[in-house]
């Protein structure tokens, strides 16, 4: 029997969840995507492309398993519940799985300090208290549909095409200096693995933490970048004076340090980059294999 998964918002995570599953067999994946172009892009994937954000009021969600959301909230509330939350309810019986991609911005600023997943959600960021709302009614609505939902609160998110080279290449990399701060990360491809172990050993009201072992100050990992591709280190800007966007900035506005022990020891995950240099390492010999095909 073919299991099937619909992804809200079909980006960067749910594509590297798809490259995992496809090849699994038993799997039919259907995304959505806001413009034709990215759709084309979709089916050469393998994934049924959806236009969605669009006029309907519903998309067909017969024959759905399993729901992916990667769609995040704005200032009206969750896009996907805005529209679909009925259908949801109605497809409810037949859900096997169902993933809302979150963010550990939920828990706020600790200074430096470690959180779990039962750290209380104190987030001092706008798109942090959104992301707590939306999370709060995607476990209302499943608390009263009776689906298995999961919340996975990723941290920053690196991999194929997101990553500090470009920047350090073009020589517009900066070393931003701020006492005391520190990011927790995490590769793609560890988000894809986390999500596969999730479904195939689903925990209704799940929450987990998706990050790697090393949390560390952003300096560092800019530095790391131009060592591997043997650079000069990018300059040292201290935060105060750094010229930064609003969205840039309002990053900073948190320092913590994220642990990762529960999708371990409850989903049984080995981390393939437990740091950012592993991660990076990886991701400069894939840049070299590909300009050797």
């Amino acid at each position: 029997m073919t299991d099937h998964l619909f992804s809200f918002g079909h980006g960067y995570s749910a594509k590297a969840l798809t490259r995992l599953l496809l090849p699994q067999g038993g799997w039919r994946i259907t995304g959505t995507t806001r413009t034709e172009e990215k759709a084309g892009t979709l089916r050469l994937s393998g994934v049924s492309p959806v236009i969605w954000p669009g006029g309907e009021v519903d998309v067909q969600l017969d024959g759905v398993t399993h729901l992916l959301i990667s769609a995040g909230p704005n200032e009206d509330g969750d896009p996907v519940l805005a529209k679909m939350a009925g259908a949801i309810a109605r497809q409810a019986p037949r859900l096997k799985w169902v993933g809302y991609l979150s963010t550990t911005g939920v828990y706020g600023d600790h200074q430096g300090g470690w959180v779990d997943e039962s750290t209380p959600l104190s987030p001092s960021t706008e798109r942090g208290q959104l992301r707590v709302q939306a999370e709060a009614a995607w476990q209302l609505l499943a608390s009263e549909a009776g689906f298995p939902l999961h919340i996975f609160r990723l941290a920053g998110i690196y991999g194929p095409g997101r990553g500090p080279f470009s920047k350090v290449r073009n020589g517009t990399a900066r070393r931003i200096i701020k006492e005391g701060q520190v990011f927790s990360r995490i590769h793609v491809e560890d988000i894809a693995q986390v999500l596969a172990a999730s479904i195939t050993s689903p925990r209704a009201g799940a929450i987990y933490n998706l990050c790697d072992d090393d949390p560390a100050p952003p300096e560092d990992v800019i530095q790391y970048a131009a060592e591997l591709l043997d650079l000069p280190v990018p300059p040292a800007v201290d935060f105060e004076t750094a010229d930064m966007t609003p969205m840039a900035r309002s990053f900073y506005a948190e320092s913590k340090k994220v642990r990762n022990d529960l999708i371990k020891s409850e989903l049984g995950i080995r981390l393939i980059y437990p740091d950012y240099r592993a991660g990076l390492q990886a991701l400069l010999a894939s840049e070299g294999r590909s300009q050797t095909r």
